[in-house]
């Protein structure tokens, strides 16, 4: 899933050319079915099994304790790790938003047309959706999430796989943040700088 955020960040980033940079870089990808496809569908079960996952877990932890302690002290424990739950669910409704808008097309006051080679003009429609004060909150917001998701989650995968020694662990601990700040930089510089009239169209 990090994998998929590096390709889908990479390709988002083509914006920074311009409208014939991102707009071919749109058409390029749609000649390929079988990758785009093969992907949805591999992110998609990756997606069920994670939340699924998510869920059980929660409800196992919160069997183990029933009741609240009467002091609670986290020695290691982050507001990032303890917030995974309400993050991801924040992920979970961005993603069906986001899949909505600008996969399916299907909100309200998206501009479609096709740019002057024909091509489908991802451009313009990215562009005018920026410029809406509500959507670039939505995805901000998002992009938070995404951000404390990430800076647990990733640090978290070495754990699992018993890589959580006192040497390893500072650096695992230090390299998910500096990750999880590219993402939330990367992401979110797009509608923001778009909004603010520093990149537009």
């Amino acid at each position: 899933m990090v994998l998929f955020l590096v390709g889908h960040l990479a390709g988002n980033s083509s914006i920074w050319g311009g409208s014939n940079a991102l707009n071919s870089y749109a058409f390029h990808l749609h000649e390929l079915p079988a990758l785009v496809w093969g992907t949805r569908i591999v992110m998609g079960l990756a997606l069920v099994f994670h939340v699924v996952l998510a869920i059980a877990v929660t409800l196992r932890n919160r069997e183990s304790h029933p009741e609240r302690y009467a002091v609670s002290r986290s020695l290691r424990a982050t507001f990032a790790g303890k917030t995974m739950i309400y993050s991801g669910l924040i992920i979970l409704a961005f993603i069906g938003y986001h899949l909505l808008q600008f996969t399916f097309q299907a909100t309200p006051g998206l501009v479609i047309s096709r740019d002057a080679l024909q091509r489908f003009d991802v451009y313009a429609m990215v562009s005018a959706a920026f410029h809406t004060g509500p959507i670039v909150l939505v995805y901000v917001v998002g992009m938070v999430a995404l951000f404390l998701h990430l800076a647990h989650g990733i640090q978290s995968v070495f754990q699992t796989l018993g890589l959580n020694n006192a040497k390893l662990l500072p650096g695992f601990f230090a390299g998910s943040r500096v990750a999880a700040v590219i993402f939330l930089a990367g992401f979110a510089a797009i509608p923001v700088l778009i909004f603010a009239g520093i990149f537009a169209k």
